[in-house]
């Protein structure tokens, strides 16, 4: 298998929706819905359900078809590392940080990557989600050849909850 293809995939290419497995519908629901906000679009009794933003059919599909009641894959297998989550804006990033610091729900790590700031945690049933938000491209870092230059350094987390706290009208704790 070559790793460069003999011709590039369409430009407008997009990654579509993704489609989890989960132990308890219910409780990932209390997590997609009831923290990060996304809104139930269509529901298939206990066994699965559709879930958006802005009135899309659906971005994440969740089900218990082969997973009721099952735990997550131990370390050290396949699988999905995480699903990305892409904010509008910074303003938008740093709400979704005030609901999962308020939800109790702990960070695995938070970065800078120069063309975005992300936040990264687990849900309910330990897939990794990524929340971030990308930089418009001008500020893109690159290198002197124009060449992309993305890097790791840590992310401000405390700066974007200030900025929540401060849009929400909410005093820090």
């Amino acid at each position: 298998m070559k790793a460069s293809p003999s011709r590039p995939i369409a430009a407008g290419t997009r990654i579509g929706h993704v489609h989890l497995k989960v132990a308890d519908l219910e409780r990932a629901l209390g997590f997609y819905c009831g923290v990060l906000g996304f809104q139930l679009m269509q529901r298939f009794g206990s066994q699965a359900a559709f879930i958006a933003a802005d009135g899309y059919h659906h971005h994440i599909g969740l089900n218990t078809w082969e997973s009721e009641g099952g735990a997550p894959p131990p370390p050290g297998t396949t699988g999905l590392f995480h699903l990305a989550i892409l904010y509008p804006t910074r303003a938008d990033l740093a709400d979704a940080l005030l609901r999962v610091t308020e939800a109790g729900i702990a960070l695995d790590g938070a970065a800078d990557h120069g063309v975005s700031e992300a936040l990264y945690l687990r849900d309910p049933d330990h897939n990794g989600v990524e929340l971030y938000r990308d930089r418009p491209e001008d500020q893109w870092p690159r290198t002197a050849d124009g060449q992309l230059a993305m890097f790791t350094h840590p992310l401000d987390t405390q700066a974007l909850l200030d900025e929540a706290r401060a849009a929400h009208g909410k005093p820090e704790p």
